[in-house]
């Protein structure tokens, strides 16, 4: 059976001045996944989850979401917009209360009984009803982090791309953010992690992206990418 992607990349160039960030890079991402991305610091990971988002714009690159055709990226820009959402390792949080931050991502598109209801399932979700009054700019790193997945949850995204969600993170909190990946992905998120610790995320990921001289290539996830560099096997094309 053919496996059923949620996103393919394909063509993807991006530069930083005369240094080639991302050459002709292609992967795709199957759907309900969760899809670990490493790379030395300035590889480029966060790059190409910025371009994924729509934050970023590459050279050139083609897309494909789901059944839909291939189309180059700019095409995709709005699509990306709606259906893609970018997590900063450092989230940032607005002024006012968790709950306040939490009924942000809503806006006024959502009637009030309904944003009061997603807002306590989300509050829910993370463990933190007990902070719904707390102001967010006090909470701990791995509070913050709990908070941004919930908030990013209610924004109802098909792919869900984190830049290094657990840097920094004391053990529980990491546990805490860990588990609730696993939530978001059981529940059929595709999940993006770009980390260069891939030891936190063993267990959670069904595959594993390198990316080395601007190039995306698939590791066996056991496997160390910066050790067996013979033992790398590129990603087939699939332009069906």
């Amino acid at each position: 059976m053919k496996p059923e992607y949620h996103l393919q990349v394909s063509q993807l160039c991006k530069s930083h001045g005369r240094r080639l960030i991302l050459n002709e890079v292609e992967f795709s991402l199957p759907k309900g996944s969760c899809t670990l991305l490493t790379g030395e610091n300035g590889a480029g990971k966060t790059t190409l989850l910025r371009i994924l988002a729509n934050l970023e714009k590459p050279e050139r690159g083609r897309l494909r979401l789901t059944e839909q055709p291939w189309q180059p990226w700019r095409k995709m820009r709005r699509t990306l917009q709606q259906r893609v959402m970018y997590l900063h390792q450092h989230p940032y949080m607005f002024d006012g209360t968790v709950e306040y931050n939490l009924r942000f991502a809503l806006g006024s598109r959502v009637p009030q009984r309904d944003a009061e209801q997603l807002t306590e399932k989300a509050l829910q979700l993370i463990g933190m009803e007990s902070f719904r009054k707390t102001a967010a700019r006090t909470l701990s790193g791995g509070e913050r982090q709990r908070v941004a997945l919930a908030r990013a949850w209610l924004r109802s995204p098909q792919v869900m791309l984190l830049d290094e969600p657990t840097a920094n993170l004391d053990y529980e909190s990491r546990q805490r953010t860990l588990e609730l990946l696993q939530r978001l992905r059981n529940d059929g998120m595709t999940l993006v992690i770009a980390s260069h610790d891939p030891l936190h995320f063993e267990g959670l990921t069904e595959q594993r992206l390198h990316l080395q001289a601007g190039k995306v290539e698939a590791v066996e996830l056991n496997m160390n990418p910066a050790a067996q560099p013979a033992n790398v096997v590129s990603m087939r094309r699939d332009y069906a």
